[in-house]
């Protein structure tokens, strides 16, 4: 599931000739099939493959955050049945309370493939997340970040409660035994009136 394309109306895309404004449909957007891997520090190399991408001439891959520029880094090789596949870096400015997304898109820019979130962590590996704790799985706690992410969360919840605006830091996992989506594994929490 394309988390970000139901939010997505507008991408800004930084080409090398400057800022362009990309009118997308989200019902246009391809979900980008493999993101290996789907978390790590900032330089982390990441392979890229999808074989649903319209054909195009030429493919460009960027990464960038919800609404934020987009940064192209690389180009995707394309086949004749339009399997691509391509490997970017994530940039060193990258932040770890943010998570990135990687994006296809054709030879002039128009967005055409989107990946699942790419969780950026810091030097210790943990993601930083804020928003609020909520009841969305049943027996387990859940959490939606300030971009609508819905992650499970387990490990030290202390005195978490729905209705707890929060900053948590932990570790990304892609599965859990609350769920087979996003989770975080809690190792600190801090309260929405405290900042770091």
């Amino acid at each position: 599931m394309i988390t970000l394309a139901g939010a997505l109306v507008l991408l800004m895309i930084t080409a090398d000739s400057g800022a362009a404004q990309r009118f997308v449909s989200p019902d246009s957007l391809r979900q980008l099939q493999s993101v290996v891997p789907l978390s790590g520090p900032p330089g982390t190399r990441v392979q890229i493959s999808s074989e649903n991408l319209p054909l195009a001439a030429r493919i460009h891959l960027a990464v960038g955050a919800i609404h934020a520029g987009f940064e192209t880094l690389a180009e995707g090789a394309q086949g004749e049945w339009g399997d691509m596949s391509g490997e970017i870096r994530i940039p060193e400015s990258a932040s770890w309370d943010r998570p990135l997304y990687v994006i296809a898109l054709n030879g002039v820019f128009s967005p055409i493939g989107l990946s699942n979130p790419f969780h950026v962590t810091n030097q210790e590996g943990l993601v930083r997340r804020e928003g609020q704790v909520t009841e969305e799985f049943e027996g387990c706690l859940a959490f939606r970040d300030e971009d609508e992410l819905l992650y499970a969360l387990t490990g030290e919840l202390g005195t978490l409660g729905a209705g707890d605006q929060v900053i948590v830091e932990g570790i990304y996992l892609e599965t859990s035994s609350c769920t087979e989506g996003s989770t975080i594994e809690v190792v600190r929490t801090i309260s929405g009136r405290e900042r770091p």
